[in-house]
């Protein structure tokens, strides 16, 4: 391929198959652009490991692999993700040619939960990075030198990037297409696989319901009930306070420290996942919802999803409604 760039994708036991398969796809196509353009191919992609000629996946796939960890420097290194990074971040062989490979090469990668194995080799280090929104925690706790930010489908900071959950992999491709060779290619490349050049909206809106570790007082706790059993009644912070039988001030001061957030913050968020259930599960119009579930207007309810999900009802509805659904 004469001066392609290589792609090292990094591989282990008890990967994700699609962390791989996904992104090595998007370079497959935009190979295919260049060539189709009377170009040379743009990539020269390889899958490695540690020290096997093949690895077994979470889901029971067996993959190939076509040789073990290069010695001479590579244009870009993606780490792929699945359960197995748990495993592969304590392997020292392993990290150690990531923190070293990482050092000659233009970009290093992740995706999904491979920012595990970044994290180990001190590369996310005073960095902003994401990881798979149930993973995101648990990379917070683990390396707290690192900035984790759940929410973006990938974050590039420096020569590092990383990408959120499966499917994100192939998000951060396409953008690693774009400044590679252009707009067109990822657009093109995009289309083929049927893909979205760039979504909108980030992670929450892919993950399940609003949920904290139950506050140690008992008035707190039924009160945190009480939200979440009826979203649509008067949760406005006198009426909170009156119910916990405190004032305003000492209940926002003990929320915030027992739930993490403020009580008006931690009603925003139940009432968003109470009005997205029934934008995909029943035919209510948007404003219906938005009055059941304590928004009161469509417009509130509206700002309320772009603040917390990155997108308007009405698309989060076009986008999770059941496919058997009528419309």
């Amino acid at each position: 391929m004469g001066d392609a760039l290589a792609v090292v994708f990094v591989v282990f036991d008890g990967l994700q198959p699609l962390d791989l398969v996904g992104p090595y796809e998007v370079f497959a196509g935009a190979n295919a652009y260049e060539v189709a353009h009377h170009r040379p191919a743009r990539y020269a992609m390889s899958v490695v490991a540690a020290r096997t000629t093949s690895v077994h996946s979470v889901s029971g796939l067996t993959l190939g692999v076509g040789g073990v960890l290069p010695t001479s420097p590579v244009d870009t290194i993606v780490v792929v993700g699945g359960d197995g990074t748990r495993a592969a971040q304590a392997d020292a062989v392993l990290v150690e040619w990531v923190r070293t490979a990482a050092q000659a090469a233009r970009r290093t990668c992740s995706v999904c939960t491979g920012a595990f194995v970044l994290a180990a080799a001190g590369l996310l280090d005073g960095r902003r990075a994401t990881t798979h929104w149930a993973a995101a925690q648990e990379l917070q706790a683990a390396f707290p030198r690192v900035v984790v930010d759940a929410e973006p489908l990938f974050l590039v900071d420096g020569p590092v990037w990383t990408s959120a959950g499966v499917t994100a992999g192939m998000d951060l491709a396409l953008a690693l297409v774009e400044a590679d060779i252009g707009v067109e290619a990822a657009q093109t490349v995009a289309r083929h696989l049927v893909l979205f050049q760039r979504r909108s909206g980030g992670q929450s809106q892919f993950t399940g319901e609003v949920w904290t570790d139950p506050p140690q007082r008992q008035g707190l706790r039924a009160l945190v009930q009480y939200i979440h059993a009826d979203p649509g009644a008067d949760l406005r912070l006198p009426a909170l306070a009156q119910r916990a039988s405190m004032s305003v001030r000492h209940l926002q001061r003990v929320f915030s420290s027992e739930v993490g957030q403020s009580p008006s913050g931690y009603v925003t968020r139940v009432r968003v996942d109470a009005a997205r259930r029934l934008l995909e599960l029943e035919p209510a119009t948007v404003a219906q919802i938005a009055r059941r579930c304590g928004f009161g207007t469509p417009e509130v309810m509206r700002r309320a999803f772009q603040r917390h999900l990155g997108i308007p009802p009405d698309a989060y509805r076009d986008r999770f409604r059941p496919a058997l659904t009528p419309p």
